[in-house]
Order: C-alpha cells, then structure tokens, then sequence
C-alpha cells in the first residue's frame, strides 16, 4: 500500500479566543480520527508544527537567505500534517474526509514517492 501525506493547511481562520477546555475537546476529536486509522494499521505519522515559527530558505544569485516565517508570503498556512497509508488517492481522501481539521482549514492530500 501507498503512503500519504495529509498536509493540514490553515487560512488563519482557526478560533484563537478558546478556553482550555474548547481546545481539550478538538484535540481529543483529532486524537480519535488518528486512533481509527491506527486501529488500522494505517496510522504512520503525525505532528502539529508549532504556530508561527519555522524558517523559509531560498537559493537565488546572490547565495541562500533564510528568512522568518515561513508565512510571509502565505495567505494559507500549514498547521500540521498526517501520514497514512491508502490504496490510492480515492481511499487517501475518504480516509481524510472525516478528519476534524476540515472544521477549520483544508487537506492537501499528496502520494509519498518511495524512492
């Protein structure tokens, strides 16, 4: 069987005013769609990326500048991802489509190109 990412892209539309307790309950709705997919044997992989940090690098005629980021050009950013394994594309995406980050952003789904 194929692996998958599932990049879990957000626009910044994700509610930052919760309690502690509002957020308790999404992760634990996250924390059950991995634990389906574990059960499984599909569940590979996963993490959320933390907010706001990381680096964007690029080579260009002058050398390689690294700049904060990586969303200053971004309108949509990317939160978190999963890896999965599916038969094809059609089952990667029904696989997703109950995943809870749909709640709140969007899934780019992409084929892991073992090498």
């Amino acid at each position: 069987m194929a692996q998958y990412v599932l990049l879990l892209r957000d626009n910044g539309s994700f509610p930052t005013d919760m309690s502690g307790e509002e957020m308790q309950a999404i992760i634990r709705r996250y924390k059950a769609w991995s634990d389906g997919l574990r059960a499984e044997g599909r569940f590979k992989g996963g993490e959320k990326l933390k907010d706001r940090e990381g680096r964007l690098m690029r080579r260009g005629s002058s050398g390689v500048s690294v700049t904060d980021g990586p969303f200053a050009e971004a309108k949509e950013i990317i939160g978190g991802f999963f890896v999965i394994e599916a038969a094809s594309y059609e089952d990667a995406v029904k696989r997703a489509n109950d995943c809870p980050h749909l709640d709140f952003g969007t899934i780019e789904v992409r084929e892991i190109d073992q090498i």
